[in-house]
């Protein structure tokens, strides 16, 4: 008889991803399409399109990424404002509507990264292959221009076409251990010692552009938290660990540059006159919770959700206490509630965002792996082209409801796998103690995430009292890989 934990992760995943309604691959019909692709004729690209291919751009991703939606360059302007350049893979070109392809991302709307598997959304031979803005290859691009003032504000952006080539991968861990640095230099047998001497200075003044945008960010009142991330550390095809995957300053300058664009994005919609999908966080669900965490560690919060005196406890707990900051910001995280994709009418406001404390923001920055993204991007250059709308209202009322659904959908997936992954750690765990935090308490049971290893699970005994973001200490009483169940009790 086998055990509950010996699981085949890599079809663990697969399952679960088929559980969720989710297609794993693609059909025939989408196979045959992709086969037949060819590279777009870049020597006659048309009206309008800019060759910005003499820039020094560059990407910052992880160092196994290669479905590359983005890249970016910043230029000095003689009034202290930086001119930010973020180049958008454009999808649409070789993904149009109605093909066999589109259909195929439509069902998904998202890529799923379940930690041993990955099941993207548009077939590796685009998404990592000729959609991705990969090094040395020149590519077709929607280019958000984004004007950031000497203090932070961006009151001016645009949005082309343009011909595009990435001239440098970079890794986030490695610049981010550049910035750091603060020195400017490069380290002999460093990552980054290689990298043309005219990258620096490019990197200096886009980390300089992301400061500005991060702290007028803070200024009108945006949530700063900082989750933790975590990733199997695999051997022999056991799971021997979960390795945490922190912020960093690189990480930070590609976060801030994103909300950036997807900001601009929503205000070009709007000031065109073109209906789009609006990314919304609305007020949090649990703002009594918020208030009762915050009253703990001597802060008093407003009875009534005010995001910019939340913004001030939480940039004054992280000064407090950096290294359990994050322990904090995923039980804001947990109260905040999930986000929901929504239609966007010129002149009116289907909600904001709480989190960023922003009214338009969109999801534009990642085609190849969101699909709400690709939907953005045709209604982008249906306005550079002067033509109609392409999707009715109703047909964007449906495509946000759906992506808000099939993103739940595949929240769940990941979770789920990361259960599985945990369990299948901890099994020779079982009866030690660890200590954790409170994540969820719902219906169907009260969850916690250990510290170490960040595994969560199911408090099946002595949960009485408990609610989200308690210290508490728990003992493992039961794994099963098979099904991702991690049972504790209270010690």
């Amino acid at each position: 008889m086998s055990s509950p934990n010996r699981v085949d992760l890599a079809a663990a995943a697969r399952r679960i991803v088929l559980e969720r309604g989710f297609e794993p691959e693609p059909g025939p019909d989408v196979v045959r399409e992709v086969a037949a692709l060819r590279p777009p004729d870049l020597t006659n690209a048309g009206d309008g399109v800019r060759d910005m291919r003499n820039l020094l751009w560059s990407s910052i991703d992880n160092e196994e990424s290669r479905d590359l939606d983005q890249i970016e360059f910043a230029e000095s302007l003689p009034d202290g404002a930086t001119r930010l350049l973020i180049g958008i893979a454009d999808v649409d070109s070789l993904v149009p509507r109605g093909s066999a392809t589109d259909a195929h991302a439509g069902v998904n709307t998202t890529s799923l990264y379940t930690g041993v598997a990955i099941f993207p959304m548009l077939p590796d031979a685009l998404s990592a292959g000729l959609t991705s803005l990969l090094p040395e290859q020149d590519r077709r691009s929607i280019v958000t221009e984004v004007v950031v003032e000497a203090d932070g504000t961006v009151k001016r952006y645009d949005a082309y076409r343009a011909i595009v080539r990435n001239k440098a991968k970079l890794v986030y861990e490695d610049v981010g251990a550049w910035l750091d640095a603060g020195s400017g230099k490069r380290e002999a047998g460093s990552a980054i010692a290689s990298l043309p001497p005219s990258l620096f200075p490019q990197l200096r003044l886009q980390r300089d552009a992301a400061k500005r945008l991060k702290a007028e960010r803070l200024r009108a009142g945006a949530l700063e938290l900082d989750t933790i991330e975590a990733r199997p550390t695999m051997k022999d095809g056991r799971v021997v660990d979960l390795t945490v995957t922190r912020k960093n300053l690189a990480r930070d300058l590609i976060e801030d540059f994103m909300i950036a664009a997807n900001i601009a994005i929503a205000k070009f919609l709007e000031e065109h006159g073109s209906s789009g999908i609006r990314r919304v966080v609305r007020e949090p669900e649990r703002w009594e919770r918020i208030v009762d965490l915050a009253r703990e560690r001597g802060t008093t919060l407003p009875a009534q959700p005010d995001s910019q005196a939340l913004a001030a406890f939480l940039s004054k707990e992280h000064a407090k206490d950096e290294l359990r900051f994050p322990d904090l910001s995923l039980s804001i995280v947990k109260l905040l509630g999930r986000g929901q994709y929504a239609l966007d009418l010129p002149g009116k406001d289907p909600g904001m965002h709480f989190g960023l404390a922003v009214h338009d923001y969109s999801h534009s920055t990642a085609p190849n792996r969101r699909y709400a993204d690709l939907i953005e991007q045709r209604l982008v250059k249906a306005v550079l082209d002067k033509k109609p709308q392409p999707y009715t209202n109703d047909e964007l009322a449906e495509i946000a409801t759906h992506c808000t659904e099939r993103e739940d959908s595949a929240q769940k997936v990941e979770r789920q796998m990361r259960k599985v992954i945990a369990a299948q750690l901890l099994s020779d765990k079982i009866g030690q103690r660890f200590d954790a935090i409170v994540t969820g308490v719902n219906k169907d049971g009260t969850y916690a995430r250990l510290l170490h290893p960040p595994a969560e699970g199911k408090v099946v005994k002595g949960a009485q009292g408990m609610d989200v973001g308690d210290r508490v200490t728990l003992k493992l009483v039961h794994t099963d890989a098979q099904r991702g169940f991690i049972d504790f009790a209270r010690a």
